[in-house]
Protein backbone atom coordinates (compact mmCIF):
# COMPACT_ATOMS: atom_id res chain seq x y z
CA UNK A 1 0.00 0.00 0.00
CA UNK A 2 2.89 2.23 0.51
CA UNK A 3 4.25 2.17 -2.59
CA UNK A 4 0.36 2.99 -4.16
CA UNK A 5 0.81 6.12 -1.69
CA UNK A 6 4.46 7.31 -3.35
CA UNK A 7 3.02 6.77 -6.37
CA UNK A 8 0.56 9.28 -6.21
CA UNK A 9 3.08 11.83 -6.05
CA UNK A 10 4.35 10.67 -9.66
CA UNK A 11 0.30 10.97 -10.76
CA UNK A 12 0.89 14.64 -9.75
CA UNK A 13 4.61 15.56 -11.24
CA UNK A 14 3.15 13.98 -13.90
CA UNK A 15 0.55 16.10 -14.27
CA UNK A 16 2.71 19.11 -13.44
CA UNK A 17 4.67 18.40 -15.96
CA UNK A 18 2.12 18.45 -18.98
CA UNK A 19 0.77 21.73 -17.58
CA UNK A 20 4.11 23.63 -17.96
CA UNK A 21 4.46 21.73 -21.37
CA UNK A 22 0.68 23.21 -22.09
CA UNK A 23 1.56 27.27 -21.14
CA UNK A 24 5.06 27.78 -23.20
CA UNK A 25 3.41 29.54 -26.17
CA UNK A 26 5.69 31.07 -28.91
CA UNK A 27 8.70 29.58 -26.72
CA UNK A 28 7.61 25.82 -28.10
CA UNK A 29 11.14 25.41 -29.67
CA UNK A 30 12.70 25.43 -26.42
CA UNK A 31 10.62 23.22 -25.28
CA UNK A 32 11.04 20.93 -28.07
CA UNK A 33 14.44 21.21 -27.31
CA UNK A 34 14.59 20.33 -23.49
CA UNK A 35 12.73 17.76 -24.18
CA UNK A 36 14.51 16.31 -26.75
CA UNK A 37 17.30 16.39 -23.87
CA UNK A 38 15.24 14.94 -21.32
CA UNK A 39 14.02 12.23 -23.52
CA UNK A 40 18.09 11.34 -24.49
CA UNK A 41 18.80 11.62 -20.34
CA UNK A 42 16.24 9.09 -19.61
CA UNK A 43 17.53 6.90 -22.43
CA UNK A 44 21.56 7.05 -21.71
CA UNK A 45 21.46 7.67 -17.83
CA UNK A 46 18.18 5.58 -17.06
CA UNK A 47 16.34 3.39 -19.46
CA UNK A 48 19.55 1.62 -20.83
CA UNK A 49 21.28 1.08 -17.48
CA UNK A 50 18.20 -0.80 -16.43
CA UNK A 51 17.64 -2.75 -19.41
CA UNK A 52 21.31 -4.15 -19.09
CA UNK A 53 21.08 -4.87 -15.42
CA UNK A 54 17.85 -6.91 -15.82
CA UNK A 55 18.20 -8.28 -19.28
CA UNK A 56 21.83 -9.01 -19.72
CA UNK A 57 21.57 -12.21 -21.36
CA UNK A 58 24.04 -12.35 -25.00
CA UNK A 59 22.75 -13.17 -28.18
CA UNK A 60 25.17 -14.13 -30.86
CA UNK A 61 28.06 -11.78 -28.65
CA UNK A 62 25.29 -8.79 -27.83
CA UNK A 63 23.09 -8.08 -24.73
CA UNK A 64 19.70 -9.02 -25.72
CA UNK A 65 18.53 -5.68 -23.87
CA UNK A 66 20.40 -3.66 -26.66
CA UNK A 67 19.27 -6.06 -29.41
CA UNK A 68 16.00 -4.87 -28.20
CA UNK A 69 17.84 -1.00 -28.10
CA UNK A 70 18.48 -1.55 -31.86
CA UNK A 71 14.85 -3.10 -32.67
CA UNK A 72 12.93 0.00 -30.86
CA UNK A 73 14.84 2.63 -33.04
CA UNK A 74 14.29 0.83 -36.00
CA UNK A 75 10.64 -0.19 -35.48
CA UNK A 76 9.68 3.22 -35.25
CA UNK A 77 11.82 4.33 -38.30
CA UNK A 78 9.68 1.92 -40.36
CA UNK A 79 6.86 2.85 -39.31
CA UNK A 80 7.43 6.75 -40.35
CA UNK A 81 8.76 5.75 -43.50
CA UNK A 82 5.45 3.95 -44.36
CA UNK A 83 3.37 6.39 -43.28
CA UNK A 84 5.72 8.62 -45.31
CA UNK A 85 6.47 11.30 -42.28
CA UNK A 86 9.62 12.37 -43.97
CA UNK A 87 9.09 12.37 -48.04
CA UNK A 88 12.01 14.84 -48.73
CA UNK A 89 15.80 13.69 -49.69
CA UNK A 90 18.80 14.58 -47.47
CA UNK A 91 19.05 18.04 -49.37
CA UNK A 92 15.98 19.04 -48.44
CA UNK A 93 16.23 18.00 -44.50
CA UNK A 94 19.57 20.94 -44.66
CA UNK A 95 16.58 23.66 -45.73
CA UNK A 96 13.95 22.11 -43.16
CA UNK A 97 12.14 25.96 -43.08
CA UNK A 98 8.66 26.85 -42.79
CA UNK A 99 8.85 27.41 -46.89
CA UNK A 100 10.25 23.81 -47.14
CA UNK A 101 7.24 22.63 -44.58
CA UNK A 102 4.34 22.20 -47.45
CA UNK A 103 5.75 20.05 -49.38
CA UNK A 104 7.45 17.97 -46.48
CA UNK A 105 4.59 17.42 -44.69
CA UNK A 106 4.84 19.59 -41.55
CA UNK A 107 2.89 22.41 -40.45
CA UNK A 108 4.62 23.66 -37.39
CA UNK A 109 1.48 26.14 -36.92
CA UNK A 110 -0.59 23.36 -36.76
CA UNK A 111 1.58 20.86 -34.78
CA UNK A 112 1.08 17.90 -38.08
CA UNK A 113 2.95 16.00 -39.55
CA UNK A 114 1.29 15.05 -42.56
CA UNK A 115 -1.78 14.36 -40.67
CA UNK A 116 0.10 11.63 -39.33
CA UNK A 117 -1.74 11.96 -35.90
CA UNK A 118 -1.59 8.59 -35.20
CA UNK A 119 2.36 8.23 -34.59
CA UNK A 120 1.74 10.95 -32.15
CA UNK A 121 -0.48 8.72 -30.27
CA UNK A 122 0.99 5.67 -30.63
CA UNK A 123 4.28 7.75 -28.98
CA UNK A 124 2.72 9.06 -25.98
CA UNK A 125 0.65 5.82 -25.49
CA UNK A 126 4.26 4.12 -25.51
CA UNK A 127 5.16 6.94 -22.61
CA UNK A 128 2.34 5.60 -20.59
CA UNK A 129 2.90 2.45 -20.59
CA UNK A 130 6.40 3.36 -19.76
CA UNK A 131 4.67 4.75 -16.86
CA UNK A 132 2.91 2.01 -16.02
CA UNK A 133 6.47 0.14 -15.47
CA UNK A 134 7.44 2.96 -13.43
CA UNK A 135 4.60 1.97 -10.98
CA UNK A 136 5.37 -1.71 -11.52
CA UNK A 137 8.96 -0.69 -10.51
CA UNK A 138 8.00 1.34 -7.41
CA UNK A 139 5.89 -1.55 -6.05
CA UNK A 140 8.69 -4.46 -6.73
CA UNK A 141 11.51 -2.26 -5.10
CA UNK A 142 9.24 -1.50 -2.00
CA UNK A 143 8.42 -5.42 -1.92
CA UNK A 144 12.20 -5.86 -1.44
CA UNK A 145 12.81 -2.75 1.30
CA UNK A 146 11.64 0.41 2.18
CA UNK A 147 15.39 1.87 1.52
CA UNK A 148 15.29 0.49 -2.11
CA UNK A 149 11.89 1.87 -2.72
CA UNK A 150 12.55 5.37 -1.41
CA UNK A 151 15.61 5.64 -4.39
CA UNK A 152 13.52 4.03 -6.87
CA UNK A 153 10.47 6.13 -5.92
CA UNK A 154 12.41 9.32 -5.69
CA UNK A 155 14.30 8.76 -9.51
CA UNK A 156 10.25 7.72 -10.86
CA UNK A 157 8.79 11.17 -9.40
CA UNK A 158 11.44 13.01 -11.11
CA UNK A 159 11.00 11.27 -14.38
CA UNK A 160 7.36 11.61 -14.15
CA UNK A 161 7.68 15.65 -14.47
CA UNK A 162 9.45 14.67 -17.73
CA UNK A 163 7.32 11.95 -19.09
CA UNK A 164 3.98 14.30 -18.79
CA UNK A 165 6.01 16.97 -20.46
CA UNK A 166 6.72 14.94 -23.09
CA UNK A 167 3.31 12.90 -23.43
CA UNK A 168 1.57 16.13 -23.90
CA UNK A 169 4.51 17.98 -26.11
CA UNK A 170 4.43 14.71 -28.55
CA UNK A 171 0.74 14.31 -28.47
CA UNK A 172 0.72 17.63 -30.03
CA UNK A 173 2.95 17.62 -31.99
CA UNK A 174 1.61 15.25 -34.45
CA UNK A 175 -1.24 17.08 -34.63
CA UNK A 176 -3.61 16.05 -31.97
CA UNK A 177 -6.02 18.29 -30.31
CA UNK A 178 -5.64 20.03 -26.97
CA UNK A 179 -8.35 17.58 -25.75
CA UNK A 180 -6.64 14.66 -26.72
CA UNK A 181 -3.28 15.60 -25.39
CA UNK A 182 -4.93 16.17 -22.01
CA UNK A 183 -6.42 12.73 -22.04
CA UNK A 184 -3.41 10.78 -22.46
CA UNK A 185 -1.35 13.02 -20.04
CA UNK A 186 -4.57 12.05 -17.70
CA UNK A 187 -3.42 8.57 -18.55
CA UNK A 188 0.00 8.44 -18.06
CA UNK A 189 -1.15 10.51 -14.62
CA UNK A 190 -2.85 7.69 -13.49
CA UNK A 191 -0.53 4.84 -14.95
CA UNK A 192 2.29 4.95 -12.14
CA UNK A 193 -0.57 4.36 -9.47
CA UNK A 194 -2.18 2.00 -11.42
CA UNK A 195 1.42 -0.09 -12.04
CA UNK A 196 1.84 -0.13 -8.39
CA UNK A 197 -1.45 -0.88 -7.68
CA UNK A 198 -0.49 -4.34 -9.90
CA UNK A 199 1.91 -5.20 -8.00
CA UNK A 200 -0.33 -6.10 -5.03
CA UNK A 201 -0.85 -8.77 -7.34
CA UNK A 202 1.89 -10.05 -8.94
CA UNK A 203 5.05 -8.63 -10.29
CA UNK A 204 6.89 -8.53 -13.65
CA UNK A 205 9.79 -11.34 -14.66
CA UNK A 206 12.95 -9.16 -14.37
CA UNK A 207 13.94 -10.47 -17.94
CA UNK A 208 10.84 -9.35 -20.09
CA UNK A 209 10.71 -5.62 -17.83
CA UNK A 210 14.21 -5.79 -19.12
CA UNK A 211 13.58 -6.24 -22.69
CA UNK A 212 11.23 -4.28 -22.68
CA UNK A 213 13.00 -0.85 -21.71
CA UNK A 214 15.71 -1.88 -24.21
CA UNK A 215 12.83 -1.74 -27.13
CA UNK A 216 11.32 1.21 -25.66
CA UNK A 217 14.52 3.21 -25.08
CA UNK A 218 15.71 2.49 -28.52
CA UNK A 219 12.07 4.08 -29.43
CA UNK A 220 12.18 7.14 -27.52
CA UNK A 221 15.82 7.99 -29.61
CA UNK A 222 14.53 8.17 -32.61
CA UNK A 223 11.64 10.73 -31.55
CA UNK A 224 14.02 12.38 -29.84
CA UNK A 225 16.55 12.87 -32.29
CA UNK A 226 14.29 12.15 -36.13
CA UNK A 227 11.88 14.10 -35.25
CA UNK A 228 11.91 16.55 -32.25
CA UNK A 229 15.02 17.91 -32.61
CA UNK A 230 15.01 18.76 -36.18
CA UNK A 231 11.51 20.59 -35.23
CA UNK A 232 13.06 22.22 -32.36
CA UNK A 233 15.52 23.59 -34.71
CA UNK A 234 13.03 24.34 -37.95
CA UNK A 235 11.86 27.76 -36.59
CA UNK A 236 14.62 28.60 -34.59
CA UNK A 237 17.74 27.07 -35.52
CA UNK A 238 19.50 28.98 -32.39
CA UNK A 239 22.03 28.31 -29.88
CA UNK A 240 19.23 28.96 -27.47
CA UNK A 241 17.81 25.84 -28.41
CA UNK A 242 20.88 23.74 -28.29
CA UNK A 243 21.58 24.66 -25.15
CA UNK A 244 18.23 23.75 -23.84
CA UNK A 245 18.88 20.38 -25.03
CA UNK A 246 21.80 19.94 -23.05
CA UNK A 247 20.29 20.99 -20.16
CA UNK A 248 17.71 18.64 -20.34
CA UNK A 249 20.11 15.81 -20.96
CA UNK A 250 22.32 17.73 -17.52
CA UNK A 251 19.08 17.75 -15.53
CA UNK A 252 18.16 14.34 -15.98
CA UNK A 253 21.92 12.97 -14.83
CA UNK A 254 21.75 15.18 -11.67
CA UNK A 255 18.12 13.47 -10.87
CA UNK A 256 19.39 10.09 -11.69
CA UNK A 257 23.05 11.09 -9.84
CA UNK A 258 20.41 12.07 -6.42
CA UNK A 259 18.74 9.67 -6.84
CA UNK A 260 21.08 6.48 -6.88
Amino acid sequence: MTAVLVAAGAFLMTLLGGLVAQRVGDRRHLVLGFAAGLMLGVVAFDLLPEAMHAAPQELHGVPQALLMFAAGFLVIHVVERAVAIHRGHESEYAEHTHGRSASHGHSHGGHAHGGTQGVGLTAAGALVTHSLMDGFAIGAAFQAGSTVGTVVAIAVVAHDFADGFNTYTITRMYGNDRRRALALLGADALAPVTGAAITLLFTIPEQALGLYLGFFAGFLLYLATSDILPEAHSPHPSRTTLACTVLGVAFMWLVIGFAE
